[in-house]
């Protein structure tokens, strides 16, 4: 049984599908994340986000982030999946799910994941604003 589900994608990203990858009959939770394009960082309003990435790295740091967070919580399945291009406000740049036995376990892997991922993960992140753009993310 697959335990773990890894994607980078231009395409949109599905949290239904995520939902249905983690779904298990001995889970009783199931936690997600769902990143967000805001339209202002720091008081700056901004226009778009544009993710680029190192895909053959990243898709192997993502599974061992999936790996290791299996490993250290209780939880059946995750689910990684993080958008790259060009996204407009109100876009979905990365959802994680994760299913465990109980709640606790699933928030937690959950939040673990997204703080491993924006730390190890070559995704970066150029914000654009009316007046300009700038870089962010400047690991790993």
């Amino acid at each position: 049984m697959m335990k773990t589900s890894i994607k980078i994608t231009s395409e949109k990203l599905d949290p239904e599908e995520c939902y249905r990858f983690v779904a298990d009959d001995s889970c009783g939770g199931i936690a997600a994340f769902i990143g967000v394009v805001r339209n202002d960082t720091q008081g700056k309003k901004v226009t778009q986000l544009e993710f680029s990435t190192y895909k053959p790295m990243a898709i192997k740091e993502m599974q061992k982030i999936a790996t290791i967070t299996l490993d250290t919580f209780d939880i059946q399945k995750i689910a990684i999946h993080h958008a790259e291009g060009m996204l407009q406000i109100g876009s979905i740049p990365v959802v994680i799910s994760a299913s465990a036995k109980h709640r606790k376990a699933a928030f937690l892997a959950c939040e673990f994941a997204i703080d491993t991922l924006k730390e190890r993960v070559p995704i970066w992140k150029k914000e654009y604003f009316s007046d300009g753009e700038v870089w962010v993310n400047a690991h790993p």
